[in-house]
């Protein structure tokens, strides 16, 4: 059944022009045209072409049809069924699976006499069933293209066959005009064509050849097509690495060659297009030079450097294509076929700069998106907040991370060492906004959680009291506190926030704090502004206007508390609460760094901040108007985070100097990754409310979970920290910590405990007892390393330095672990981590009031746990919120797999 192909060919080649690829009058037939891919190609070709597949086949599935726009195309069994039942085709299209793909090409030229061209879009084809189809194709006169390619298509004509060259809208990309494209990319194909069309190129035959290592319809033979084409002045070709296809063809029109995949000659196995690895001598550089040689240029085109010849150029980048092939028509006399069509300038549909400043020259405008895409983006509009993809979250979090060789923690994109130098008010909004607070929302942070901690009257008092009563721990205490600041008595701020929300949503506001916004545009109902006013139950509670007198008096300000104002009556604290929250999240909310569950949440995480704070104070303490001692009014105007955490743990308001180390030590504190068991308890406990159904978490819980995994070890070991520092020193006749001359001869007192400690350990060794751990050391950080050191401690070292200060319990632990070595009690220097940093830090800014009795040493090793708490209950807030966002129900279990019995 051997055709006479084209004269003078060295194999059979049947196509002698390229207007002979893809006629009007080619009748098609699909295998497998019910599989998922032509399932959808299929219908558009047929379309576009004017229905010219009369057939498809799908074993099994004889009877059905496939629809399409231009009618339904009925399959069968076997191509001999389809032929049997009276139609004729001479174009085969292959959608089979690698290994069927030779016996569905052995099928198509035995039963069907008629056959001349077929079309393989199927990839990574057996090099030896490559080899059989070439064989059969030749022994019987039949030109194919493919494998691995999306197709043919011409322009002119008005057809497709076979892949979605030109996309689901093919008459948008295969506009008529003067230039032939051969590309071993089907996707570039089509992106070749509507470059083209930027600068005025429309095109004739497009062929996406394939790159399998087979290229059945090569360079070659369609450069003879080419040549033969009336149509076409003109060819593009897009060139891989790998095969000589291109090498030693004479072009006789112009042509430009775009070369890509150097990085490929560094690969050692194929990746992406099955036969796109170069062998050896046709690399990208390789053809490269075949180009540079066939168009007589000496480099590559770029704006920059446009070497071009009236034979041709060569591009490494398709943008660089429609320049180009301008150029080389330009020297041939040839003008567009039509007036360019738009650029390839970026035009972005959707732009978020983050609210960062950006330079000119990448802040680009965004443009009208075309239809139908212009209606979805303004719906994403309408949609403020980020959407987060839920996955699995155990030993994960997009909150936190440490570093594994630096071991510092971060906490969206924020390390600790950075957030200790922080306002205590920015590490509190940090977890929940994603953005360091400004100087007006740290104000209104102070307001919020000043408002909360005052618990006078409240049955947390009680409850913690007798917590306190019970010798609980400090976390205990603040998990009692957190587990009565359940979901209903935050359920009238939480509604208000998402009130909030919701009413300005679409208002076009982009800062929360922009009080030029025209707030007449807001309309509200009669139910929501009942839902923002002060009930007759809440008529003495003198806090709503506390806090509004205090917020006026800090000068924050606030768009949302200004229409709150003007509802013409009296608000509660729940809405203050809200309006706060929504001013602090709204930035980030529209900027979407954070998610609408997020903001909406707030209320409860700035009321749990308040309660847990005010719970370590003794409800003696809290008094009508005043706690300890200190007026609502002072608390709420002049007070910062940092001084309420200190009257917490003292029971006075700090030195500024005293404030600043509570804030670093808070700081250094806040997380120490996802990893840490603190942060797996908060994580736990939002995996088992179920963080898929949002409403059922309970955040005060998740909360609890934080706590009760603090403890003596993990967390309270500052406490254990201050017992150690004050059994060294109590009896050292100290006076002032900060001062280097004390007197003290810390290495030798460090060297006394070291050699009673190498005893001890000799002693319970011989007994068989386990050694005691000393609290501040014997973590090393770096292990295997000859001398091992905390990051914090190195920090607060440096920064002390800086400032000329000086710690003497820092100094002592600092002889300790060498001492340790020395004596031979460890086999390395080890670090002094940060437990021991809380207990010298704040034992130095707390002696003197130990020594005058104010403070028992009860009280020092309670504030040293304490102020750990309140570190990582801003970390825990973040890990809570993260997996709220990202967490799937219960993703934190341990599988069965990796669990363990012990006999």
């Amino acid at each position: 059944m051997y055709r006479q192909g084209v004269a003078d060919f060295p194999y059979f080649l049947g196509i002698d022009r390229l207007d002979q690829i893809a006629t009007p009058d080619d009748r098609v037939c699909v295998l497998n045209i019910l599989g998922s891919e032509s399932r959808t190609v299929t219908p558009v070709s047929h379309a576009f072409s004017g229905g010219n597949v009369v057939f498809g086949t799908s074993p099994g599935r004889s009877g059905q049809v496939l629809k399409t726009l231009a009618g339904d195309i009925p399959v069968f069994n076997t191509v001999l069924e389809g032929l049997r039942a009276g139609h004729r085709f001479n174009t085969g299209v292959v959608y089979l699976p690698p290994s069927g793909v030779r016996d569905g090409v052995a099928e198509l030229i035995r039963v069907n006499p008629e056959l001349r061209k077929i079309v393989i879009i199927t990839e990574k084809i057996a090099v030896h069933d490559a080899r059989e189809i070439r064989a059969m194709a030749q022994t019987s006169g039949i030109d194919i293209v493919g494998g691995n390619c999306l197709g043919v298509a011409d322009s002119w004509s008005r057809v497709r066959i076979g892949g979605a060259l030109g996309g689901d809208h093919p008459e948008e990309s295969l506009i008529k005009g003067s230039v032939a494209v051969f590309s071993n990319s089907g996707g570039f194909t089509t992106t070749i064509a509507q470059y083209m069309a930027t600068a005025g190129w429309g095109t004739t035959t497009l062929i996406s050849s394939g790159k399998d290592v087979y290229i059945q319809y090569a360079a070659r033979d369609f450069a003879h097509a080419f040549g033969n084409d009336s149509r076409s002045r003109a060819a593009v070709l897009y060139v891989e690495p790998g095969g000589y296809y291109e090498r030693g063809i004479e072009w006789s029109k112009p042509v430009v060659a775009c070369v890509v995949g150097r990085w490929k000659s560094r690969l050692t196995r194929a990746v992406g297009h099955a036969g796109a690895m170069a062998g050896a001598g046709d690399s990208a550089e390789d053809k490269e030079r075949w180009f540079m040689e066939a168009f007589g240029v000496k480099g590559i085109f770029t704006p920059a450097t446009p070497h071009v010849s009236a034979k041709g150029a060569l591009v490494t980048n398709i943008a660089d294509i429609p320049a180009a092939l301008t150029a080389v028509m330009a020297l041939n006399g040839a003008s567009p076929d039509f007036a360019p069509r738009g650029s390839l300038t970026l035009k972005p549909w959707i732009a978020n700069d983050q609210g960062l400043p950006l330079p000119s020259e990448i802040a680009l405008p965004v443009v009208t998106a075309p239809s139908p895409y212009d209606q979805q983006i303004a719906g994403l509009s309408d949609q403020i907040g980020a959407v987060i993809a839920r996955q699995g979250m155990k030993d994960k979090s997009g909150a936190s991370v440490m570093d594994a060789q630096t071991q510092v923690t971060s906490v969206h994109g924020h390390t600790v060492l950075d957030l200790a130098l922080q306002p205590l008010e920015a590490m509190f909004a940090l977890p929940l906004v994603h953005e360091i607070a400004d100087a007006n929302d740290r104000a209104l942070l102070d307001v919020a959680v000043a408002a909360e901690v005052n618990l006078v009257g409240d049955p947390i008092l009680v409850a913690t009291d007798a917590a306190r009563a019970g010798a609980n721990a400090p976390n205990a205490i603040m998990a009692v506190a957190a587990g009565i600041t359940g979901p209903h008595r935050l359920e009238r701020a939480l509604a208000c926030a998402q009130a909030l929300i919701e009413l300005f949503a679409k208002s076009g506001l982009r800062d929360g704090r922009d009080e030029g916004f025209d707030l007449s545009r807001i309309q509200i109902d009669d139910a929501t502004r009942r839902l923002f006013l002060a009930t007759a139950d809440e008529a003495d509670d003198p806090r709503p206007e506390a806090m509004l007198e205090a917020i006026a008096a800090r000068g924050g300000r606030s768009v949302f508390l200004n229409f709150l104002m003007g509802l013409g009556a009296r608000v509660s604290r729940d809405a203050i609460l809200a309006a706060i929250t929504t001013t602090i999240a709204w930035g980030p909310l529209v900027r979407k760094r954070i998610s609408r569950l997020t903001a909406g949440t707030l209320p409860w995480y700035l009321r749990l901040y308040g309660v847990m704070v005010g719970a370590t104070i003794p409800g003696q303490h809290h008094q009508p108007g005043s706690l300890w001692g200190i007026p609502r009014a002072e608390r709420f105007q002049d007070w910062t985070m940092a001084d309420l955490c200190c009257l917490a743990m003292t029971g006075k308001r700090p030195a500024p100097n005293e404030a600043l180390y509570i804030q670093i030590l808070i700081g250094l504190l806040i997380s120490n990754g996802p990893g840490a068991i603190s942060a797996q308890g908060a994580k736990g406990a939002v995996a088992a409310d179920g963080p898929q159904t949002p409403e059922r978490v309970q955040i005060n819980k998740a909360m609890m979970g934080f706590l009760t995994h603090s403890g003596y070890s993990h967390g309270g070991n500052g406490f254990e920290g201050m017992a150690f520092l004050l059994d060294q020193f109590r009896d050292s006749g100290l006076t002032d910590p900060a001062n280097p001359d004390h007197g003290l001869d810390l290495k030798a007192m460090a060297r006394r405990f070291a050699l009673a400690y190498k005893a001890e350990k000799r002693s319970a060794k011989d007994l068989g007892q386990e050694v005691r751990a000393l609290p501040g050391v014997h973590h090393p950080v770096f292990k295997g390393k000859p001398e091992n050191f905390d990051p914090r401690e190195r920090f607060i070292a440096r920064f002390m330095e800086e400032r000329g200060e000086y710690n003497v319990f820092h100094d002592f632990y600092r002889h300790l672990v060498r001492e340790l070595f020395e004596v031979g009690a460890s086999p390395y220097v080890f670090c002094v981590n940060v437990d021991a940093i809380i207990a010298a830090l704040l034992l130095s800014v707390l002696w003197k009031d130990y020594q005058s009795g104010a403070l028992t040493s009860r009280d020092l090793e309670t504030a040293a746990f304490t102020v750990f708490l309140f570190g990582r209950m801003i970390g825990a807030a973040a890990e809570i919120d993260d997996h709220l966002n990202r967490g799937r129900n219960m993703d934190t279990r341990t599988p069965a797999s990796a669990c363990g019995h012990v006999l």
